[in-house]
């Protein structure tokens, strides 16, 4: 038998140029989420600076400014001090979900980020169900405080892992019934065709116009649900120490730390996608050429200004309302999700319904 040795070398410069083109496709396919984890990470430690320098505006004091230019670096500092600070461990409670829980908080929040559109071309998953999914994987983070809770051994973390997810399942059914209300309206559950239904009639075709009672109900519930002041009663101080954070230190800490502004940060970006029109300007673009309107690298990145730009925006607002209005009592949040938001939220749907149906 007799073998051609050219044929080998051209089978087996194939194979390579195969897995050349596997591995290459690999790579490819972790850039754009390697990219967004590096711009969630980015866009964290911006909001906590924010949130230092809007507070000592409003207290009239100076926020940091010795870490960096304008204290930039100081949440930087923040995070790499938790890094290096001892992990402990109560010596009577549940290990496993001690460690479990803060990791399945932070996590059920990064999943979020799956389906939300920063430009028409710069989302990772467009499913057809994209709002309804943000809602069930975020319905997982307060499992996550439960664990923690429960796992610390400790009466004060204990109760306030129960308030986490009586306040978390008090407010998460009016914000699912105004999601609802908003894909009705748009026909489709999908965040990208909820921004597109919005940019038919520019700034007046926006959700908020269409849905004000809507939006009033779906900002005061994120808040509850990023358990922000006036809604902070799970890590309430003067009653809880730090409710279910209590037994926590080092790294841990600072991921549950990580995941409020993580949760923050995803409340903001969908109250811009839902009510607010997404990446789309809504204003004629008058000033712009033509080269520009051609450029889908540039109006990528328009559409990504536009949206966090707006973002932002929202993020101002839930900032100062945590410095301005004080904390409720348990009593009085659960009254104010149970017997004023829910009947107006399910109003709202039912409102939305018919005049669906009538338009038909």
């Amino acid at each position: 038998m007799i073998i051609d040795t050219t044929e080998i070398q051209a089978i087996n410069s194939f194979s390579r140029l195969e897995s050349l083109k596997e591995v290459y496709g690999i790579i490819w396919m972790l850039v754009p989420i390697l990219t967004l984890v590096l711009g969630i990470t980015l866009g964290v430690l911006v909001i906590v600076w924010l949130e230092r320098e809007i507070s000592a505006g409003i207290q009239q004091r100076i926020g940091p400014e010795y870490a960096g230019p304008l204290g930039i670096l100081q949440a930087l500092a923040d995070g790499t001090k938790l890094l290096f600070k001892e992990n402990l461990l109560p010596s009577r409670g549940d290990s496993r979900l001690f460690s479990i829980g803060p990791s399945l908080a932070v996590i059920s929040i990064l999943l979020s980020f799956l389906v939300i559109p920063f430009s028409y071309r710069l989302i990772l998953a467009d499913l057809s169900i994209g709002v309804f999914l943000w809602i069930a994987v975020s319905s997982l983070a307060p499992i996550g405080l439960l664990m923690s809770g429960y796992g610390s051994n400790n009466k004060y973390s204990f109760l306030g892992g129960l308030r986490a997810a009586a306040q978390s399942i008090s407010y998460e059914i009016p914000l699912t019934l105004c999601v609802l209300s908003i894909s009705l309206l748009s026909n489709s559950p999908s965040t990208v065709d909820i921004v597109e239904a919005q940019s038919k009639y520019g700034l007046w075709g926006w959700n908020l116009w269409r849905q004000p009672l809507g939006f009033i109900i779906f900002l005061i519930s994120s808040l509850a649900e990023c358990e922000r002041l006036p809604f902070d009663l799970p890590e309430a101080e003067e009653e809880l120490v730090a409710g279910y954070q209590t037994e926590y230190s080092g790294i841990k800490f600072g991921l549950f730390y990580v995941a409020s502004y993580l949760n923050l940060l995803v409340s903001s970006l969908f109250v811009t996608v839902l009510y607010l029109g997404g990446w789309n300007l809504s204003v004629p673009y008058i000033f712009v050429p033509e080269l520009f309107e051609r450029s889908k690298i540039i109006e990528t990145i328009i559409g990504i200004f536009i949206t966090l730009a707006k973002t932002y925006l929202f993020l101002f607002i839930s900032i100062a309302t945590r410095w301005t209005l004080p904390r409720l009592r348990i009593d009085q949040l659960l009254n104010l999700g149970w017997k004023f938001l829910l009947p107006i939220s399910l109003g709202n749907l039912l409102l939305t319904t018919s005049f669906q149906l009538l338009s038909l």
